[in-house]
C-alpha cells in the first residue's frame, strides 16, 4: 500500500514537472516608428519634428518593451498594435540574447499613417506553416484603407495554432458613426474563424488585438459567437487595459477557441488572461493611476505606452 501511495505521488510529480508553460500577449506600443522619412504620413515622428523623435528615444522605446516581454515570461507569441513596419518589430528581436531565435510575421497595411500589426514567435517551439492578411473596406470607402488583421498558422509538436492580430478602427469619429467600421473588422474576422472552424470544430484559434471596443460592445459580442473572451474585469488590478478620461476600459482582448480547451495537449490554462499593470507601466497624473505613455501630446514623458499588454498562459508539450 505504502509502495503503491509512493508511486502514485511520483507519477503526479512528473507529470506536474513535465507540464510547461507558455505566455501568448498582445501589446499596443503606442506609435512604434523609426527614425526614418519613409512614404507613410510619419511625420510626427523624426528627429525634426515638434516630438523630436530622435534615435537615443527610438532605442529607449525598444528597450522598455523588451523589458514588458521579459517580465511576461517571454512569450512564445507576442503580438504588437501600433507599428511601423517589420524592421521596428526586427529591431525589438535584434541582437537580444533571450529572443535570438524569434521571427517577425508582419505585412504593410493599407493605413494613411502606415501604422500596421505584427507579431514574433519563438521559433524554436513553432513551426511558421503559413501567413497572411485578411484586408478589408469600411463602409463608406471604395478601397481599403485600415489596418489589416494579420493571421499565423503555427506547428507546435503536433498541433497547429492560428492565431490572428488586430487593431480596429478608432472611434475618433463618434461611437455611432465608428461602430459599423468594427463591425466590418469584426466581420471579417468571423469569416476566417469560421472556415477554419468548419473544416476542424476543435481548431485551435486565437484573436488578439486593440480592438477599441469594449466587451460588451456588439462587434467583440460577434467574435464571441465564435470564441471565448479571456479578458474580462477581473482579469487586472484595475479592471481595464486603457484608461479614457479616467476611466479604466477594456478595450485589449484576447479570444480563444474551444479547442484551445478541450483538444490535444496545447490547452489554454483556465482563468489565465491577465491585464499586466506592473509599476513601471503606471504614472499618477492629477490623482489617478493611468499608463505611462512615452507622449502627452508632443511632450515627451518617456514612458512605456497608453495601454496595459493582455496575455495568457497555455501549456506546452
Amino acid at each position: 500500500m505504502r509502495f503503491l501511495l509512493v508511486s502514485t505521488l511520483l507519477v503526479l510529480a512528473f507529470t506536474n514537472f513535465a507540464q510547461k508553460t507558455r505566455t501568448i500577449s498582445f501589446y499596443n506600443v503606442e506609435n512604434l516608428f523609426d527614425t526614418i522619412d519613409g512614404v507613410n504620413d510619419d511625420a510626427e515622428f523624426l528627429p525634426t519634428a515638434k516630438s523630436q523623435w530622435i534615435t537615443k528615444r527610438y532605442e529607449e522605446k525598444l528597450t522598455h518593451i523588451r523589458t514588458v516581454l521579459a517580465e511576461m515570461g517571454t512569450p512564445i507569441v507576442a503580438g504588437f498594435g501600433e507599428i511601423e513596419n517589420a524592421q521596428v518589430v526586427r529591431d525589438i528581436v535584434r541582437n537580444q540574447k533571450e529572443f535570438k531565435n524569434y521571427g517577425v510575421v508582419h505585412y504593410d497595411s493599407k493605413d494613411a499613417r502606415g501604422i500596421d500589426v505584427a507579431m514574433i514567435y519563438d521559433s524554436c517551439k513553432l513551426k511558421l506553416q503559413q501567413s497572411g492578411l485578411i484586408r478589408f473596406v469600411l463602409p463608406g470607402d471604395t478601397v481599403a484603407t485600415s489596418r489589416d488583421i494579420v493571421w499565423a498558422k503555427y506547428k507546435l509538436k503536433k498541433e497547429s495554432i492560428f492565431v490572428l492580430v488586430n487593431h480596429w478602427p478608432s472611434r475618433r469619429s463618434g461611437v455611432e458613426a465608428s461602430d459599423p467600421k468594427r463591425m466590418k473588422a469584426a466581420e471579417s474576422a468571423k469569416v476566417f474563424i469560421d472556415s477554419v472552424l468548419t473544416t476542424n470544430k476543435n481548431a485551435k484559434i486565437i484573436l488578439m488585438g486593440d480592438l477599441n471596443d469594449h466587451p460588451e460592445d456588439k462587434a467583440p459580442q460577434l467574435i464571441a459567437k465564435s470564441l471565448s473572451p479571456m479578458i474580462v474585469k477581473e482579469s487586472g488590478k484595475f479592471g481595464g487595459s486603457y484608461n479614457y478620461k479616467g476611466e479604466w476600459e477594456i478595450i485589449d482582448h484576447i479570444f480563444v477557441s474551444e479547442g484551445l480547451k478541450n483538444a490535444g495537449k496545447v490547452k489554454i490554462i483556465p482563468n489565465s488572461g491577465k491585464i499586466n499593470a506592473f509599476p513601471y507601466l503606471l504614472e499618477e497624473y492629477k490623482g489617478q493611476i493611468v499608463p505611462f505613455r512615452t507622449y502627452a501630446g508632443s511632450k515627451y514623458l518617456g514612458g512605456y505606452s497608453d495601454h496595459l499588454p493582455v496575455s495568457i498562459e497555455i501549456s506546452v508539450p
